[in-house]
């Protein structure tokens, strides 16, 4: 690989600029104005300077030299465009409903088919919306981010559904607004005849029915949280002014945000309002609508338990042990039972799933007669099924224990069927759909065998690639499971590979093994090897391996990642020189942390869409929401906060030891304020470290917009990789 110019390093100015250690002072606080004119100067030119430096690097297989950003997006966007891959779909109805990119509808199409169609080679598709012209006809930069279809009442009869509330952001953002839509005429019904709109804001309306929904969003001054989020319920009428909107329930300030729904269930009819007071920190009533005004009766159970209810079942997922009278539910425990008699003070509760040191819940499906289960042993898959008997008790049984890899699970139609999607994927696997039928399970009899569906065809050579599993040891002695992908060693190979770890460790988020695609294309097909840690402060183990890294203990994130690249190195799998780490968004804190913290083990860093500057993070957009992870920095809580807040963690003494960083972001991120990493970016200059940044005008918290987007996003971080712990490969 040629390198015709240094990787952007950067020249110190004459003193570092570096925050007050205790967050008094920031030296570039300006970079916060997100759309102002210097700071937007300041990113164009660090974009530049990346992608004259990456575009310069050749790709030793091209003929005559070409590019390898250039090689390397060519080969992602032709994946990401592929027209064989599988549609994922929702069942409506008589209808398939899906949403589709590819080369020629960049922005994508809403579509719709029958399950007959769906199931051949070549499905025939009823194009509902066309974003891509809708964008070209009001000279906007709209990007899907779904739709909810009401339920007709006359289902059962044959009744078709008529109207759906279309969800659209502004260049991928959170904030969105919604529209009505006439799924008979295929448009939009203009507010001036009656159809629901919603301005933009991060809020939601959902459907009671034809001519009412719960609208959550901003209403003006003093609607929305410290979080952004809206803090009020209401019940908005057609017809009506949306400020007008009958107000049913608001929440303090300080809480992260509140949702409302309807749940549509024939004979099962209820409406929620659910408190989201932080993350896994909830209040959840259930809303009389048929008294004026609508009351509210709270789902009496701790604020760290998920309750929610189908039919006639209450189901329960604790955080923390649940006590009921004289028994204990264990936390990460399944407890289901009647929900009218629990809601009456009569509870009769039944365990589904009880965790162990080695098992806990990944999933969880409901069709109209079986739950099913989908359970982690040691990070790897496996299904139960739990019907009722004619008595009303329980049965557990396996469920399709055939099947290997990762394994997802969605009921076709969970008021209708017992029909279920079961997708199965790995890392070098390419994804399989299948569906099956549990009709037959709750009298006793067999599931259906699992039909084919669809299947993708392979993205990558994986000829000779081997996945294990291996477990590191953590500082405390804690075991700690990864994935290696790599090629089996030949006879007389030897030397480091270069490799790519990557993780994440927070909010309760289980990594599994899923087909690699891109990353198979572009990384393991020209020789590295990609490693996935399942690290403290995911859920891999349930909510224990979650809270072992919460707040005070977040070092033990830090620590059992290290202690993953420690081993890949006593393994003789790669060296300091060819090992390089990836995260985003709470894995951008994790690889900022890996920066600071461990800058001796790694050969490169990749940063996206982080969190960085911990003082400031609770004030920066969606911030607030995230104090019940890291803590509050406006308390003494800044004690623990800012050891592992990276940008209070730079220092000028360990700055040559810094490896080449990357710091990924976008501008039109508003969940992680894209501050982080220009701070982060401009602190690392002043210290004269090897550092480049790229930001993305468009593209949301995932840092693209569209295939072309992460194409180009995703060729610049690979072949930075590449430039880096590749060189010599």
């Amino acid at each position: 690989m040629t390198d015709t110019t240094p990787d952007a390093a950067a020249q110190p100015t004459a003193a570092p600029q570096l925050p007050a250690a205790d967050g008094s002072a920031d030296p570039h606080a300006w970079l916060e104005e997100v759309t102002g004119e210097d700071a937007l100067d300041w990113v164009r030119e660090r974009n530049a300077r990346a992608e004259s430096a990456l575009d310069r690097i050749t790709d030793p297989a091209a003929p005559g030299g070409a590019p390898l950003t250039e090689t390397l997006q060519g080969q992602i966007r032709e994946i990401l465009d592929a027209k064989d891959r599988i549609p994922g779909v929702t069942k409506r109805g008589e209808h398939l409903y899906n949403f589709w990119t590819d080369a020629e509808h960049e922005r994508g199409l809403w579509r719709r088919t029958t399950m007959d169609s769906y199931r051949t080679e070549d499905p025939e598709w009823e194009i509902l919306l066309d974003v891509d012209a809708l964008n070209e006809e009001e000279g906007e930069n709209w990007v899907w981010h779904g739709a909810r279809l009401l339920r007709p009442v006359g289902l059962a009869e044959g009744e078709p559904y008529r109207r759906a509330l279309v969800d659209l952001s502004r260049g991928g953002s959170d904030a969105d607004v919604t529209r009505e839509f006439d799924l008979e005429t295929l448009s939009f019904v203009p507010a001036s005849e009656g159809g629901f709109e919603r301005p933009e804001a991060k809020g939601s309306l959902s459907w009671i029915d034809e001519d009412t929904v719960w609208a959550c969003t901003d209403f003006g001054e003093d609607t929305m949280t410290s979080s952004g989020y809206a803090r009020q319920a209401r019940i908005w009428r057609r017809g009506t002014p949306l400020a007008e909107a009958e107000l049913v329930h608001e929440i303090p300030t300080a809480d992260m945000a509140v949702f409302a729904a309807h749940d549509h269930t024939p004979g099962w009819e209820r409406d929620w309002i659910v408190e989201a007071h932080a993350f896994y920190d909830q209040t959840v009533h259930v809303v009389d609508r048929t008294v004026q005004p609508p009351s509210l009766q709270t789902v009496e159970v701790p604020r760290d338990l998920e309750a929610n209810a189908h039919r006639d079942l209450g189901i329960f997922s604790p955080r923390s042990d649940w006590q009921v009278g004289e028994d204990v539910y264990p936390a990460g425990s399944l407890v289901v039972g009647d929900f009218a008699r629990f809601q009456e003070g009569e509870p009769e509760l039944h365990m589904l799933f009880e965790p162990t040191d080695t098992t806990s819940l990944a999933d969880m499906t409901i069709t109209r007669t079986a739950v099913v289960l989908s359970i982690l042993e040691d990070v790897v898959h496996r299904l139960e099924v739990h019907t009722r008997d004619e008595h009303g008790r329980w049965v557990r049984r396996e469920l399709y224990p055939e099947l290997r890899g990762s394994i997802g699970v969605s009921a076709v139609d969970a008021d209708e069927s017992d029909e279920i999607w079961v997708t199965v994927t790995d890392f070098i696997e390419p994804t399989a759909l299948l569906i099956g039928d549990l009709a037959e399970v709750a009298g006793g009899g067999e599931p259906s065998d699992l039909e084919p569906v669809k299947s993708a065809p392979a993205r990558f050579d994986a000829e000779g690639l081997e996945v294990t599993q291996h477990f590191a040891t953590s500082d405390d002695g804690t075991r700690i499971p990864y994935f290696e992908i790599s090629r089996a060693w030949g006879e007389g190979e030897t030397g480091p590979r270069p490799t790519l770890l990557y993780g994440y460790g927070g909010f309760e988020i289980s990594l599994t093994p899923a087909y690699l695609g891109t990353i198979g294309k572009v990384w393991l097909e020209r020789g590295g090897t990609y490693v996935l840690a399942n690290i403290r402060g995911g859920g891999e183990y349930g909510p224990a391996w979650h809270q072992a890294a919460l707040k005070e203990h977040r070092h033990r994130a830090y620590e059992d990642f290290s202690s993953v690249a420690k081993d890949l190195v006593e393994r003789g799998v790669t060296d300091r020189e060819h090992l390089a780490v990836r995260g985003g968004s709470n894995g951008g804190l994790l690889t900022g942390n890996m920066l600071t913290q461990y800058p001796e083990l790694f050969g490169a860093v990749i940063i996206q869409v982080p969190l960085l500057d911990m003082k400031r993070y609770s004030h920066l957009l969606a911030g607030a929401s995230w104090m019940a992870e890291y803590g509050d920095p406006d308390t003494e809580d800044w004690e623990f906060v800012r050891t592992f807040s990276p940008y209070h963690l730079l220092s000028p003494e360990k700055a040559q030891q810094y490896p080449p960083t990357f710091v990924l972001t976008s501008t039109r991120d508003d969940r992680v304020h894209p501050g982080h990493a220009r701070k982060f970016t401009a602190a690392l200059e002043s210290l004269g470290a090897d550092v480049r940044s790229w930001e993305n005008i468009e593209g949301g918290h995932g840092g693209a917009a569209t295939n072309e987007q992460a194409a180009r996003m995703n060729a610049l971080l690979y072949t930075f990789l590449w430039n880096t712990i590749g060189r010599a490969s």
